[in-house]
């Protein structure tokens, strides 16, 4: 039976869980979290706190971005329980032409001690809802074409698999139209 997960908005309270799962990554890619490189992510208090309200303004429509950046629901895939945290996922509300090629609507990476127990499963599951709660129709997600545990976890949630771009395999969830690239 798959791990119970609540998925809740970045938070400093949580810094002491949000630095275990980082560590746990040991620098390899965190996808879904807004941290850009994973060699460096934010760790100091004062960088989690910037960090943290960055992941937060991305959400409010009226926050300006930079160019090329969309806003975006960022969670935290929290154990409910334990208050572990055991990854990261992000909701983009729309798609730029790289998303629409490489990154899709939705981001996830779970960490490493806490895979292949089927939190990956669970948290697209939410996010697919909370996407629609948001009107978005249809939703993309993609995984790089050798990643054979997010590729079974996109098909098993009803990923239709649309083609292999670049190394990306690219589902879309809904019957919405579908942008062209």
């Amino acid at each position: 039976m798959p791990r119970a997960i609540s998925l809740v908005r970045p938070d400093t309270t949580r810094y002491s869980a949000y630095i275990d799962c980082v560590t746990d990554f040991a620098g390899t890619s965190m996808d879904g979290s807004g941290i850009r490189d994973p060699q460096r992510p934010p760790i100091a208090p004062g960088d989690v706190t910037e960090f943290v309200t960055a992941r937060i303004e991305e959400e409010d429509p009226a926050t300006e971005l930079p160019d090329g950046w969309v806003h975006c629901t960022s969670r935290w895939i929290l154990d409910p329980e334990t208050d572990e945290m055991l990854g990261f996922i992000a909701i983009r509300h729309r798609l730029t032409p790289y998303l629409l090629e490489q990154g899709g609507h939705i981001g996830y990476s779970v960490r490493p001690a806490a895979r292949r127990q089927g939190i990956a499963s669970a948290a697209l599951e939410l996010a697919l809802v909370h996407a629609q709660e948001l009107g978005m129709d249809p939703v993309l997600v993609t995984c790089d074409d050798d990643n054979h545990g997010s590729r079974r976890t996109i098909e098993k949630a009803g990923g239709q698999l649309e083609d292999i771009r670049d190394g990306k395999r690219r589902y879309w969830f809904g019957d919405g139209p579908r942008p062209r690239a």
